[in-house]
């Protein structure tokens, strides 16, 4: 069993670690960018599951400047990032979705332990979710895209006087690992068995926690 007793302060990415919404990120990029060819749609989704913890404006970029190699205007990528957006709230909120091993260890710890979660989705569009799903409640605050997730951190850690020694990200992708890295707290891989040979510090279950 792992102790947890040396984290004051736990930080969640959402997506794969919160919620299975993998697929359902996918459908959202595939039906936004229907108009376009399919190999070209498939190279971004090799690079969003990549990329887990990145936000969907640098996807949408990187789809255009990189595989399409044309430029792109910020109203654009906004126009693109709404359209996500509407799919997301369609399909994300479903309680199916939860991912209950990660969600009952937050209901059984949340009243004494600060948890917020730092997300590469949209902030304002993860907080209708988390509202509409009933689980709002459990987080001091929640945070999403555009600002970057290692600046999210950062500005959590000044605004609140965190300290970094106490602190813990848990997230499935190496931008969280890096995220992580980059404010100097601790990490901790799940869902995600490539995390667990890169990083070295792996939640297999959250059974494994002591309170």
């Amino acid at each position: 069993m792992i102790s947890f007793s040396k984290y004051k302060v736990v930080l969640w990415d959402f997506d794969g670690v919160l919620m299975d919404s993998m697929p359902i990120r996918e459908e959202g990029f595939r039906r936004t960018l229907s108009g376009y060819p399919k190999e070209e749609v498939d190279k971004l989704l090799v690079y969003h599951h990549k990329n887990g913890g990145l936000s969907r404006y640098v996807k949408f970029r990187y789809f255009f400047e990189t595989i399409r190699g044309e430029s792109i205007d910020n109203d654009r990528i906004l126009e693109l990032a709404g359209r996500f957006s509407e799919v997301m709230m369609e399909l994300l909120i479903n309680e199916k979705l939860l991912i209950h091993d990660a969600l009952d260890f937050v209901k059984r710890a949340h009243q004494g332990l600060p948890m917020h979660v730092v997300s590469g989705s949209d902030g304002v569009e993860l907080n209708k979710i988390c509202e509409r799903l009933d689980i709002r409640k459990y987080f001091r605050s929640i945070h999403g895209s555009p600002t970057p997730k290692n600046q999210l951190i950062a500005e959590l850690m000044q605004k609140h006087g965190y300290d970094p020694a106490t602190t813990v990200l848990i997230g499935d992708s190496v931008n969280d690992h890096d995220a992580a890295v980059v404010n100097n707290i601790d990490f901790l891989g799940y869902n995600n068995p490539d995390l667990n040979s890169s990083t070295g510090h792996y939640i297999h279950s959250f059974r494994e926690f002591m309170i």
